[in-house]
């Protein structure tokens, strides 16, 4: 009699479940299993994929700065479209100026000197050693004067000069023809001007300052970086105040070097590149061959035809394409390049993760 009561209560529930389920059902329409891509080729191979910008040759077009330091301005915005030559962002160029300044004078300084050398002789210097000639050559004049007046007094009257007398007026005579060659050279060495040697060593002098002032000012300018081609503005990682080197930024979440911003050029295509396990590289069909689609991650069976582009035949490390970082596998792969037309209506953006399905034209 139990067993009976155990096995009605048993039916009744079932009943109330089915009941109960069939409520639930005209209520809440059913949902589709979760859909899952599948390979559109007989014999096809798959590849991770990574959307870029289209461009005929390399990828997105990463920027580094050429000089170290803290980041002061940032001119653009991501999604921006620029022109060649628009300044992307500004570094603290504060001790490079000084620097500038510095070598600026030290060439002005050079310059004047060279200058100096070169109007040489200077007009009152030369008015001067002129003078100092003319008063040489006078003194000659007198002292020679002097010699012959004594010598006609020795004649007339020989007691009335003595040898010594005639010595020192001869002493003097020469005294004054010597002094009348050094103001002589004097005057011609100072009508000459500046010595050539001196000249050229200056002039060498001035031309290194020169220099040294046109490098460190054209490495002031690389302090502003601008964009070096026209393009769209894909990412900026970077914030006034952080620091940025030539080797990119610290990423606070790949904890690694990125570019400061990322550039690409807005066509009517975009590219993908895929890397393709080097255990499928052998079922690769021929480059004129190839045929392959995109699946799109959260758009399930929804697929993007693909024209295959060129294969870059070096086999790398496999990356982690999420931060770009290699894997700690001893794992390699093949880039391949496709390029697509962006369909209508969807929303597709450098950088998403696609999967790549390849097989061989019919």
């Amino acid at each position: 009699m139990r067993n009976k009561i155990l096995f009605g209560l048993a039916i009744v529930g079932i009943l109330i479940g089915l009941v109960s389920a069939y409520i639930y059902s005209r209520q809440t329409p059913p949902q589709p299993p979760l859909a899952t891509n599948y390979n559109p080729y007989v014999n096809g191979i798959f590849a991770n994929g990574i959307i870029e910008s289209y461009a005929a040759n390399g990828e997105n077009i990463n920027i580094y700065p050429q000089v170290s330091g803290r980041v002061t301005r940032i001119f653009v915005h991501e999604g921006q479209l620029v022109a060649k030559g628009t300044p992307l962002f500004a570094i603290d160029d504060s001790v490079q100026k000084e620097v500038v300044a510095q070598n600026k004078a030290q060439a002005q300084a050079a310059l004047a000197l060279l200058q100096e050398l070169k109007a040489e002789p200077r007009k009152e210097t030369l008015t001067i050693a002129k003078k100092q000639f003319e008063y040489a050559r006078a003194s000659l004049k007198y002292q020679q004067a002097q010699l012959e007046i004594t010598k006609k007094e020795m004649a007339i009257n020989p007691q009335t000069v003595s040898k010594l007398a005639l010595e020192n007026v001869q002493n003097s005579v020469l005294i004054a023809e010597n002094n009348l060659k050094v103001a002589q050279a004097q005057y011609a060495l100072t009508k000459a001007g500046a010595w050539s040697y001196d000249i050229r060593n200056q002039q060498a002098i001035y031309d290194a300052a020169q220099k040294t002032y046109a490098s460190n000012n054209a490495l002031l300018q690389e302090y502003v970086v601008r964009a070096p081609v026209t393009g769209d503005i894909l990412r900026i990682s970077t914030a006034i105040g952080s620091y940025a080197s030539p080797q990119g930024v610290y990423g606070t979440y790949t904890q690694g070097m990125d570019p400061v911003v990322v550039m690409g050029k807005k066509t009517a295509y975009m590219q993908v590149r895929a890397y393709l396990d080097e255990i499928l590289v052998p079922r690769l069909p021929a480059p004129a061959d190839i045929t392959a689609k995109m699946f799109i991650r959260g758009l399930n069976n929804v697929s993007v035809p693909l024209q295959f582009v060129r294969i870059q035949p070096y086999v790398v490390p496999k990356i982690e394409l999420s931060n770009q970082r290699t894997e700690k596998v001893d794992v390699r792969v093949l880039p391949i390049l496709f390029k697509f037309k962006i369909p209508e209506h969807m929303n597709l953006f450098p950088g998403e993760l696609v999967d790549v399905y390849m097989g061989k034209k019919s």
